[in-house]
């Protein structure tokens, strides 16, 4: 696959060099003349039923192939166009060469080009940006591909790539749909987190490693950030400022999100997957109605704010000892230290003050981590009597 992409790029490199040599028929030719090779490998590999190599690799060569094919004809003839939509043509006529050869590749390639013209279109600084609607479409292209995937090979590496590139997609792309109400965009992340760590806990993501489970590690850490940045209370004071308008997209969306949130957090209850409380599968809940708290009072919100996230450390730190996770375990603590140092910014504590709440914080580190371990080497000694 990077054999491919390299030989691509080469050939792109090598008839850049020559081109204003070349006359417009000679360029036209050449122009398709990667798409015309890459369409004769592909499509010998399909009828052939090569190798997972060969369609990999066919695959991805003609991908670049088309888009190559795309930008020559333009530049060659002076057809008009931008960025966004050049993206957004390249993407869809590749779509269905996923399907078609069966690539990871290709399937990869598609969610990094998919949230390209996303952020092309919709975070366009330069003049309006619009909402990516088609964004939503090209995700759907993906999501056939991506269950299947799962479904076979839940174990394998490149299914954990998916399980970090598409939640990572999603994440990029959100901000891209907040365009008249930007007060809704803080509920709008919170919901899309609720939605990707009740994604996380599903039976296929549940059972993985940490590192293997995107949806839960990106979902938890990013909760955790608009939590703490939602905890001060001069961002509810800015939220106060901003009129809060409902029958806009931003509106529909948040509601959209929280649906989905909270069906996939009945699926898990109906399933027995919660068993034990955790309240970050709630966090999309209690947020949703701290944020309408907030549009009449700053000081209630950021106070329950603040126990929100304490309780969320709690519960880590908790988890991580029954299980002996110390990443876990840390993880916890080092939500309590960051929520700490962030109230240092907006309470007059003394520097004497601050000073003991780190060394106490340090303490808490050493010692919680010194338990657990002394735990976990009892029970090895125990398991081998």
């Amino acid at each position: 696959m990077l054999g491919s992409v390299l030989v691509g790029l080469g050939i792109i490199l090598i008839l850049a060099h020559n081109w204003d040599d070349f006359s417009k028929t000679t360029k036209t030719i050449l122009a398709f003349l990667p798409l015309v090779i890459g369409q004769i490998i592909s499509g010998y590999s399909i009828l052939k039923n090569k190798s997972k190599t060969w369609k990999e690799a066919s695959g991805t060569f003609l991908f670049f192939a088309v888009g190559s094919s795309i930008s020559l004809v333009s530049q060659i003839y002076n057809i008009p166009g931008n960025l966004s939509s050049f993206l957004l043509t390249w993407t869809l006529l590749c779509a269905p060469l996923m399907y078609l050869l069966r690539s990871n590749m290709l399937a990869i390639l598609h969610i990094v080009f998919m949230t390209y013209y996303a952020v092309e279109y919709g975070y366009n600084f330069i003049s309006r940006a619009d909402t990516p609607w088609f964004y939503v479409l090209l995700l759907v292209l993906v999501l056939p591909y991506y269950i299947k995937l799962i479904k076979s090979e839940s174990n394998s590496n490149i299914a954990s790539i998916f399980n970090w590139l598409l939640p990572l997609s999603l994440i990029i792309v959100l901000g891209a749909f907040v365009q008249g109400v930007g007060t809704l965009g803080v509920l709008m992340y919170v919901l899309l987190f609720g939605v990707l760590y009740n994604i996380g806990k599903l039976g296929v993501f549940s059972n993985q490693k940490l590192r293997r489970n995107g949806f839960l590690v990106l979902a938890s850490l990013g909760t955790v950030y608009m939590l703490m940045l939602t905890s001060f209370e001069w961002m509810w004071d800015e939220l106060l400022r901003d009129k809060l308008v409902y029958n806009t997209q931003e509106f529909y969306i948040s509601l959209m999100l929280f649906l989905v949130a909270s069906a996939l957090f009945g699926y898990l209850v109906i399933k027995r997957t919660v068993l034990k409380f955790n309240i970050i599968h709630y966090v999309f809940a209690i947020f949703s109605a701290v944020f309408f708290i907030g549009l009449s009072s700053e000081v209630i919100p950021s106070v329950l704010i603040n126990l929100l996230v304490l309780c969320i450390a709690i519960v880590n730190i908790k988890i991580g000892a029954d299980k002996f996770h110390f990443g876990i375990l840390n993880y916890g603590l080092l939500i309590i230290a960051l929520l700490i140092t962030c109230r240092f910014f907006d309470t007059n504590m003394s520097f004497v003050v601050r000073g003991i709440l780190f060394v106490c914080i340090g303490l808490g580190f050493f010692l919680t981590n010194y338990v657990i371990l002394k735990k976990q080497k009892k029970n090895k000694i125990e398991l081998k009597k």
